[in-house]
Protein backbone atom coordinates (compact mmCIF):
# COMPACT_ATOMS: atom_id res chain seq x y z
CA UNK A 1 0.00 0.00 0.00
CA UNK A 2 1.05 3.57 -1.05
CA UNK A 3 -0.02 6.41 1.11
CA UNK A 4 0.60 10.09 -0.16
CA UNK A 5 -0.03 13.67 1.48
CA UNK A 6 0.47 16.87 -0.23
CA UNK A 7 0.81 20.49 1.53
CA UNK A 8 1.54 23.34 -0.05
CA UNK A 9 -1.52 25.01 -1.52
CA UNK A 10 -3.26 28.06 -0.66
CA UNK A 11 -4.47 31.50 -2.11
CA UNK A 12 -1.93 33.15 -4.35
CA UNK A 13 -2.72 36.23 -6.55
CA UNK A 14 -2.46 36.21 -10.42
CA UNK A 15 1.48 36.14 -11.38
CA UNK A 16 2.81 34.14 -8.09
CA UNK A 17 3.80 31.34 -7.27
CA UNK A 18 3.75 28.07 -5.47
CA UNK A 19 5.61 25.05 -5.21
CA UNK A 20 3.34 21.71 -3.68
CA UNK A 21 5.17 19.08 -1.85
CA UNK A 22 3.70 15.58 -1.76
CA UNK A 23 5.57 12.76 0.62
CA UNK A 24 4.95 8.97 -0.12
CA UNK A 25 5.43 6.01 2.15
CA UNK A 26 4.41 2.72 2.68
CA UNK A 27 6.33 -0.79 2.08
CA UNK A 28 5.67 -1.56 -2.03
CA UNK A 29 6.38 2.69 -3.07
CA UNK A 30 9.67 1.77 -4.50
CA UNK A 31 9.85 1.94 -7.86
CA UNK A 32 7.10 4.23 -8.13
CA UNK A 33 6.48 6.89 -10.66
CA UNK A 34 4.38 9.96 -8.98
CA UNK A 35 2.73 12.77 -10.33
CA UNK A 36 -0.01 15.48 -9.96
CA UNK A 37 -3.08 16.13 -11.69
CA UNK A 38 -5.68 18.91 -10.78
CA UNK A 39 -9.20 19.37 -10.81
CA UNK A 40 -10.98 22.86 -11.13
CA UNK A 41 -14.72 23.76 -10.40
CA UNK A 42 -16.69 22.48 -13.05
CA UNK A 43 -14.10 21.01 -15.14
CA UNK A 44 -12.69 17.62 -15.76
CA UNK A 45 -9.59 15.79 -13.66
CA UNK A 46 -6.42 16.72 -15.56
CA UNK A 47 -3.01 15.32 -15.61
CA UNK A 48 -0.83 18.18 -14.92
CA UNK A 49 2.54 16.27 -14.63
CA UNK A 50 4.50 12.95 -14.34
CA UNK A 51 7.94 12.28 -13.03
CA UNK A 52 9.90 8.64 -13.08
CA UNK A 53 10.95 6.87 -10.33
CA UNK A 54 14.54 7.78 -11.25
CA UNK A 55 13.63 11.23 -11.55
CA UNK A 56 14.78 11.43 -15.19
CA UNK A 57 11.99 10.96 -17.25
CA UNK A 58 9.18 13.54 -16.73
CA UNK A 59 6.07 14.58 -18.62
CA UNK A 60 3.89 18.16 -18.42
CA UNK A 61 1.08 18.66 -19.74
CA UNK A 62 1.57 20.69 -23.10
CA UNK A 63 -0.60 23.56 -21.49
CA UNK A 64 1.09 24.37 -18.49
CA UNK A 65 4.84 23.75 -20.25
CA UNK A 66 7.42 27.02 -19.09
CA UNK A 67 4.77 27.74 -16.04
CA UNK A 68 5.09 24.33 -13.98
CA UNK A 69 7.89 21.79 -13.27
CA UNK A 70 7.63 18.71 -11.52
CA UNK A 71 10.72 17.14 -9.51
CA UNK A 72 11.95 14.63 -7.19
CA UNK A 73 13.66 15.00 -3.93
CA UNK A 74 17.04 13.30 -3.59
CA UNK A 75 15.12 10.42 -1.38
CA UNK A 76 12.86 9.57 -3.96
CA UNK A 77 9.92 9.47 -1.29
CA UNK A 78 8.88 13.42 -2.02
CA UNK A 79 7.43 15.02 -4.82
CA UNK A 80 7.19 18.73 -5.95
CA UNK A 81 5.07 20.56 -8.30
CA UNK A 82 6.54 24.05 -9.25
CA UNK A 83 4.09 26.56 -10.12
CA UNK A 84 4.67 29.85 -11.54
CA UNK A 85 2.63 32.45 -13.44
CA UNK A 86 -0.23 31.52 -11.84
CA UNK A 87 -3.52 32.43 -13.70
CA UNK A 88 -6.74 32.28 -11.99
CA UNK A 89 -7.73 28.77 -14.38
CA UNK A 90 -5.28 27.45 -12.22
CA UNK A 91 -7.67 27.47 -9.15
CA UNK A 92 -8.21 24.18 -8.75
CA UNK A 93 -7.82 21.23 -6.16
CA UNK A 94 -4.20 19.70 -6.86
CA UNK A 95 -4.14 15.85 -5.85
CA UNK A 96 -0.75 13.82 -5.77
CA UNK A 97 -1.07 10.82 -7.66
CA UNK A 98 1.83 7.52 -7.54
CA UNK A 99 1.81 4.44 -9.97
CA UNK A 100 3.92 1.17 -10.72
CA UNK A 101 4.70 2.17 -13.93
CA UNK A 102 5.35 5.34 -15.62
CA UNK A 103 3.48 6.79 -18.05
CA UNK A 104 0.14 4.86 -17.23
CA UNK A 105 -1.14 8.09 -15.23
CA UNK A 106 -1.25 9.34 -18.71
CA UNK A 107 -4.57 7.71 -19.22
CA UNK A 108 -6.26 9.59 -16.78
CA UNK A 109 -5.90 7.69 -13.63
CA UNK A 110 -3.59 6.00 -10.42
CA UNK A 111 -4.14 3.34 -8.13
CA UNK A 112 -2.99 5.74 -5.28
CA UNK A 113 -4.25 9.40 -4.36
CA UNK A 114 -3.45 12.35 -1.66
CA UNK A 115 -6.27 13.72 -0.13
CA UNK A 116 -5.98 16.63 -2.31
CA UNK A 117 -4.64 20.29 -1.98
CA UNK A 118 -6.98 23.65 -2.89
CA UNK A 119 -4.76 26.10 -5.05
CA UNK A 120 -6.99 29.20 -5.86
CA UNK A 121 -5.60 31.90 -7.72
CA UNK A 122 -6.68 35.43 -7.50
CA UNK A 123 -7.11 38.25 -10.37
Amino acid sequence: QVQLVESGGGLVQAGGSLRLSCTASGRTFNGYAMGWFRQGPGKERELVAEISWSGLSTYHADSLKGRFAISRGNAKNTVYLQMNSLKPDDTAVYYCAAAASYGSMRSGSAPYWGQGTQVTVSS
